[in-house]
């Protein structure tokens, strides 16, 4: 089995600044802004998008969590119930602009889920998509607005990113042949 690192600590800083600045450029009122991370991986990335978010701006969005677990498609083929964690919006969300952030963009379906679980609390006037690591093969019709690289994999390869808040280093690696 084969192991690349297509990311280390410096390639992620450097994505995750420019996500922050084009976020910014897209939406010049930051007040109207709420980022929401996708648990896990894509909170600590949304909480470092919006510290760019307030270098660039001078004001740091609000931030929120999802956790997609009950709106999954999958559940029904799960031989176990699947840990459901808590999903933490403090915030209104009706005429925002919402920037969801995940680590991983693959199939499309944990964005459609997390998508699904948004509009429980509200309607916002746009969700925007921001991923460290768009890897292609979409079984759904779903796009990033933001990337901070674009991986080509196959559907053999797996994609892990490692982050410093949980796994003591930011690295992205694709394993697999």
């Amino acid at each position: 089995m084969c192991t690349k690192t297509v990311m280390g600590p410096e390639l992620i800083k450097e994505a995750v600044t420019r996500i922050a600045c084009e976020i910014v450029a897209r939406n010049s009122q930051v007040e109207d802004l709420r980022i929401i991370g996708v648990r896990t991986r894509g909170v600590h990335i949304a909480e470092r998008i919006a510290v760019g978010i307030k270098h660039t701006a001078k004001e740091k969005p609000l931030i929120g969590v999802v956790d997609i677990t009950l709106y999954r498609d999958d559940l029904r083929r799960k031989s176990q119930w699947p840990e459901v964690k808590r999903t933490n919006i403090p915030f209104n969300v009706d005429n925002k602009t919402v920037v969801l952030v995940d680590d991983v963009l693959y199939t499309g379906r944990t964005a459609r889920a997390a998508m699904e679980a948004i509009m429980d609390y509200g309607r916002p006037d746009s969700i925007q998509l921001a991923v460290l690591i768009d890897r292609g093969l979409r079984e759904l019709p779903i796009h990033a607005d933001y990337v901070g690289a674009t991986v080509d994999t196959s559907a053999a390869q797996t994609v892990k990113v490692l982050l410093e808040e949980l796994d003591g280093r930011d690295e992205v690696i694709v394993h697999g042949e």
